[in-house]
C-alpha cells in the first residue's frame, strides 16, 4: 500500500505490530519451555497471555478503521524471534541460557515499545483518542515486561550465572592442581 498520508502509515504500522504480536504469541511458549529459572518461565508465560490481549486490541483498532487485520508480515519480529530460537539451540549452561533468553526478549520488548510509541503518537495526531488510549495501555504493558526482564537478569539469574562461573573456576583450579602434582611426582 502506498504511504501517501499519515493515516496510511498508521494503518501499515498497526498491521506490522499485529503481525509482530501474532508471531510472539507463538514464540513465547517455546521461550518459556526453554527457560531454566522458574521466575523467567513464569514471566514468559504471563507475557504470552498479555500478548494475546494486545493482538486483540490491535485487531479492534484496525476493525474500527474498517481495515482488514491481515497484511504485511513483520520481518523484524521474525528476525528477533529467530535469534531467540538460536539461543535455545546454542546455550549449554542453564543460567547462561536464561540470560541469553532475557537479552533476546529485551530486544523484542524494545522493538515493540518503539512501535507502540510511534502508533500511539499517530493515533493522537489523527484524533483517534480511543485507539490512543488502547495503545497507551499496551505500551505500558510492554514497558512493565521490559522492567520485569531487566530485574530478573539483575537478580536471580545473574547470581546463578556467577555461581556457575565460580564453580567452573574451582573445577579448573582443582584439575590444574592435580596436573601439577602428577608432573611433580614424575620428576621425582
Amino acid at each position: 500500500m502506498p504511504l501517501a498520508a499519515l493515516h496510511d502509515l498508521y494503518v501499515e504500522q498497526l498491521r506490522y505490530l499485529h503481525s509482530a504480536e501474532d508471531q510472539l504469541v507463538k514464540a513465547l511458549p517455546q521461550m518459556a519451555e526453554g527457560a531454566a529459572a522458574p521466575e523467567l518461565r513464569a514471566s514468559f508465560e504471563r507475557h504470552a497471555r498479555v500478548t494475546e490481549q494486545q493482538a486483540e486490541r490491535l485487531g479492534l483498532i484496525l476493525g474500527g478503521l474498517g481495515v482488514k487485520v491481515t497484511g504485511t508480515k513483520c520481518k523484524a519480529m521474525a528476525a528477533l524471534i529467530a535469534e531467540a530460537r538460536d539461543v535455545l539451540d546454542s546455550a549449554t549452561h542453564p543460567a547462561v541460557l536464561d540470560l541469553a533468553l532475557i537479552a533476546a526478549a529485551l530486544r523484542i520488548e524494545h522493538y515493540e515499545i518503539v512501535g507502540y510509541e510511534c502508533i500511539r503518537t499517530y493515533a493522537k495526531r489523527l484524533g483517534f483518542k480511543d485507539a490512543a488510549a488502547l495503545l497507551a495501555q499496551t505500551l505500558e504493558e510492554e514497558e512493565e515486561a521490559e522492567e520485569r526482564l531487566s530485574l530478573l537478569a539483575q537478580s536471580v539469574i545473574l547470581f546463578e550465572a556467577e555461581a556457575a562461573r565460580s564453580s567452573e573456576t574451582r573445577k579448573r583450579k582443582a584439575s590444574s592442581g592435580r596436573t601439577k602434582e602428577k608432573s611433580a611426582r614424575k620428576r621425582s
